[in-house]
């Protein structure tokens, strides 16, 4: 039998640029609690993943911002806190607003592109960033 905490969570991020300089929040909570990452969190029940993306942005950080494209799903399997997220990445435009902390986030801020990829631990995380980035200058 599996252990229902690693029953997959289905989850979004959003890499949210502005100019050359990438959103990021330090994780209040586990997983990875400390560390650098993109703003994003669970979908909620009858939420479609896009709206989820548009809300867990403004919750965690206060920004306003237009989705501009599926960038990648990717699964973040964290057996150290119990949980496997089925991640869902969506790269944003930045439209308004000041990022401030709020939700899970500890701290919410626009780093330049090389700061945000040296400030973020998780390979995945690094990778979608670029991957956006790419999007976004297609």
């Amino acid at each position: 039998m599996s252990d229902s905490s690693m029953t997959p969570v289905p989850a979004v991020g959003v890499i949210c640029l502005k100019g050359d300089e990438v959103l990021l929040i330090r994780r209040g909570k586990p997983p990875r609690m400390g560390e650098w990452s993109l703003p994003g969190g669970r979908i909620e029940s009858g939420e479609r993943a896009v709206d989820a993306a548009l809300r867990e942005l403004q919750e965690e950080t206060g920004v306003e911002a237009r989705i501009r494209g599926l960038v990648d799903v990717v699964d973040g399997i964290f057996p150290e806190a119990g949980r496997h997220y089925v991640l869902i990445d969506y790269v944003a435009e930045w439209i308004a607003g000041e990022p401030v902390a709020g939700d899970d986030a500890a701290e919410a801020v626009f780093m330049p592109v090389e700061a945000a990829m040296a400030a973020v631990g998780w390979s995945e995380t690094r990778r979608v960033i670029a991957r956006a980035l790419k999007m976004r200058d297609a």
